[in-house]
């Protein structure tokens, strides 16, 4: 399944968009960093960041499961459920794609 951006069919608007799914990898591995290293404060402002961003770029699924993260850490929740968070998220943010939805 790929998640696309709402803003992907604007022509004037694709090459952002581009940028954005390009630097996925790099936003992925900082979450999983921070959590890594329990720097929650950190992993919060990459999910923060991140939620921002892909609503910015029209990937409102992806900014949705970031703000969960991003509670999920802020309310210090149970690691379990931060990990469910997170883990959906990086899933989510391993589908984006820079193209077009099809008609």
């Amino acid at each position: 399944m790929m998640i696309y951006s709402s803003l992907a069919s604007d022509p004037d608007l694709r090459e952002i968009v581009q940028l954005f799914v390009d630097e996925m990898p790099g936003r992925i591995l900082v979450i999983e960093t921070e959590f890594a290293a329990e720097r929650w404060t950190e992993l919060m402002r990459a999910a923060h960041q991140l939620k921002g961003a892909a609503g910015s770029h029209g990937f409102a699924e992806l900014s949705t499961n970031a703000a969960v993260l991003e509670s999920a850490v802020k309310s210090n929740a149970g690691k379990e459920e931060i990990v469910t968070a997170m883990t959906n998220l990086i899933i989510l943010c391993r589908q984006v794609t820079a193209a077009p939805a099809p008609c």
